[in-house]
């Protein structure tokens, strides 16, 4: 069963919420499993659980089948979410264009190649999709 991956915040902002949307859609027309992921930063000093985050998602979109729901700590979002991506062999990966503008300044530090989606695939061999904060 291939995976799909969608960092998202907690609580659920409402471009989260418009992100996860998307991810579950793809997960649905691809069979495929979704873990949705929340990093908690070391520096915020803020903890939030998975039940928290099970529950938010739970709230807006109901029970979803296939879903799985992780809790990381680390200094660096981006980091995080390539860690869960690599360890879970993920196929795809949902993120909304605030994540994938954050993704492109950290990628600009290291490579001279700010393309998320190539690296991505280099590097983790998985499809990226970014999601408009608005919908058309």
């Amino acid at each position: 069963m291939s995976l799909v991956v969608v960092p998202v915040r907690y609580p659920l902002s409402k471009h989260s919420r418009r992100t996860l949307e998307r991810a579950i859609e793809v997960a649905r027309d691809r069979d495929a499993a979704l873990t949705i992921l929340h990093v908690n930063l070391y520096q915020n000093g803020r903890k939030v659980s998975r039940i928290d985050l099970k529950n938010a998602v739970e709230s807006a979109f109901g029970r979803l089948e296939n879903a799985r729901y992780v809790v990381r700590t680390g200094f660096l979002v981006e980091e995080s979410i390539l860690d869960e991506v690599g360890a879970e062999e993920a196929d795809v990966v949902v993120v909304g264009t605030k994540q994938a503008s954050r993704f492109r300044r950290l990628f600009q530090r290291f490579t001279d190649n700010p393309d998320i989606d190539r690296y991505l695939r280099t590097h983790l061999d998985c499809e990226v999709i970014t999601v408009e904060n608005a919908r058309a």
